[in-house]
């Protein structure tokens, strides 16, 4: 089975910035940890999207989460391949994020 998903320009971009923060803080090597972590669970979502569950408490959204080690991967189930509306530390501030821009495909 092909492992399937499509990233919104905003789950890109935190990718992008995770990649760009442990090149800066940690060096390649555990950049490269992460971010095959992170695309591990990417994978894993795109087969089994009912994996992650709901944060009424973070959004109206019908969107689910999952972590991977400190972020949440934001994304929507029920879209065929799924879609990653976002990748966030989970130490963030994500109430007032997603109340000034919901996480959304």
């Amino acid at each position: 089975m092909t492992s399937r998903y499509i990233l919104s320009p905003e789950a890109a971009r935190d990718i992008e910035q995770v990649r760009d923060y442990y090149l800066d803080e940690a060096g390649a090597q555990v950049a490269r940890h992460v971010l095959a972590q992170i695309t591990k669970a990417l994978r894993f979502l795109a087969t089994t999207p009912g994996a992650g569950h709901r944060r009424d408490d973070l959004t109206d959204e019908a969107v689910r989460f999952w972590p991977v080690l400190s972020y949440l991967i934001a994304y929507d189930p029920a879209m065929r391949p799924i879609g990653i509306a976002r990748v966030l530390h989970a130490g963030r501030d994500l109430e007032a994020l997603f109340h000034r821009s919901p996480p959304r495909m």
